[in-house]
């Protein structure tokens, strides 16, 4: 049985793990501090839940709004073939 992800938990196993590479190099040359992997997962989930959602949902709207612009940019160039 297929097992129903979250959205937060949508990324593979191997782009978690570059995240989570990414965001201890970030705090160890950004703010001076070291984080391990287990702060570095925490601080992910976190903002997974937090956001996630929103950036998915905000990513389907846009996509949504461009294809119905370019729904409308169609209906013109089909309208101009029409032979009066």
């Amino acid at each position: 049985m297929t097992k129903i992800k979250r959205r937060w938990e949508r990324l593979s196993d191997e782009e978690r793990k570059l995240v989570k590479e990414e965001m201890i190099l970030f705090f160890e040359n950004e703010r001076d501090e070291k984080i391990g992997i287990i702060a570095a997962e925490e601080i992910l989930n976190f903002f997974l839940k937090s956001v996630g959602s929103k950036l998915y949902n905000k990513g389907i709207d846009d996509a949504k709004k461009a294809l119905e612009n370019r729904y409308e940019e169609l209906k013109f160039d089909l309208d101009d073939l029409i032979d009066v």
